[in-house]
């Protein structure tokens, strides 16, 4: 008798703010069907407690709090399992993402990433479907001071990293040029929960929010060797996110780490021009068409791009890795791509190009791309 399988389809980013949330599930729902299970990264808390953010520098977090009625966009998409491990959990305070946490499993799904304390924000959901045994853990790279959950202390899992800042060139104006490190620490407590995690499941998925957002390609020193950490420790596929675009895959002893697999359904915080930029050096264009009054997706040209990665699991392990090419149109909508659109080969194009620093093959296979794992 053949071995029982289970998909597994993930997306990025999720937290519309703009009502009906339903409406952002609209076009990509009827494809999250054909998956038995559903994995979703959560960008906001749904709560009326907590405090204003007020934040020394970076940006803060007004839209990051809402009522918990805007909540309706998971149950309509039906997502399963969401991680809370993003930089924008702790916003407004602890309370808020304790709330959150209460509410999902209210609606019956697994929570994981954050917690009232280090153990529970660490700890796994296993989701046991066919037969097969999946535990699934979440970290965060992007957090601010007094955000990673402690002994005894509400907050995110942390998987955090130093920074250092090195000279570079002659011409004024030039960035440096960065070095991120990872903490020891964190890296040891990753790799544990691993370990214990493998001795519990079939499969361990690794989901995590890290590296540069709005930034094209470009992967922070500290990833790699994160990834390959996690790897080693017995992680058998990673889903990273955050960046709001699609980012490098990579094939790393025969599993696959997707440094980020773009946005999924959300729309940022209200803008009025299309001009956006990071720091103080690097503008990019919103289309006008994803502006007000007609448009509600605040995000760079290039983050209309992303994907829905489908992984196939047995017993066995992990039978089979892909990703189906999706678009996401100017009303904060995804939807997944046909062979037959132009955006297919676009998307398989630039999902190339931003992996050509790393070990990966590609293969077309109708309307997904399978990624081979024996190089």
């Amino acid at each position: 008798m053949a071995e029982a399988t289970v998909t597994l389809m993930a997306g990025g980013d999720i937290g519309p703010v703009f009502e009906p949330t339903e409406q952002f599930a609209d076009l990509i729902t009827p494809v999250l069907r054909e998956a038995d299970l559903r994995l979703g990264q959560c960008e906001r808390t749904y709560s009326d407690r907590g405090w204003p953010p007020q934040f020394a520098y970076g940006p803060g977090g007004q839209h990051t709090r809402l009522p918990q009625r805007m909540a309706s966009v998971w149950n309509a998409a039906g997502i399963d399992i969401v991680s809370l491990a993003s930089n924008h959990a702790m916003d407004w305070g602890p309370e808020p993402v304790l709330d959150t946490i209460e509410m999902f499993r209210g609606m019956g799904k697994h929570v994981i990433g954050a917690g009232r304390d280090a153990e529970e924000a660490r700890e796994p959901a296993i989701v046991k479907c066919k037969g097969v045994n999946i535990a699934l853990l979440a970290y965060c790279s992007v957090l601010r001071d007094g955000q990673a959950a402690g002994p005894g202390k509400a907050g995110v899992a942390a998987m955090r990293a130093h920074t250092h800042y090195a000279p570079q060139e002659f011409q004024p104006g030039t960035p440096p040029k960065i070095i991120t490190v990872p903490y020891e620490e964190d890296v040891e407590a990753m790799q544990a929960d691993i370990r214990k995690a493998k001795q519990q499941a079939d499969v361990v998925i690794m989901t995590i929010h890290w590296g540069l957002r709005h930034v094209p390609k470009t992967i922070c020193t500290y990833q790699p060797p994160v990834a390959h950490a996690a790897i080693d420790a017995g992680a058998d596929l990673i889903l990273g996110h955050h960046a709001h675009s699609i980012k490098a895959i990579e094939v790393y002893k025969g599993k696959v780490c997707f440094y980020s697999i773009g946005n999924f359904m959300t729309t940022g915080s209200p803008k009025t021009s299309a001009g956006t930029f990071d720091w103080n050096l690097i503008w990019f264009q919103i289309d006008e068409e994803c502006l007000p009054p007609n448009g509600m997706y605040q995000f760079p040209t290039h983050c209309r791009k992303t994907m829905v990665p489908k992984i196939v699991m047995s017993r066995k392990g992990i039978e089979k890795v892909s990703f189906l090419p999706a678009f996401i149109n100017h009303k904060a909508q995804p939807y997944a791509v046909t062979r037959d659109d132009p955006k297919f080969d676009e998307i398989l194009k630039w999902t190339e190009w931003v992996s050509d620093q790393h070990p990966h093959k590609f293969r077309v296979e109708g309307n997904e791309i399978a990624v081979e794992t024996a190089l």
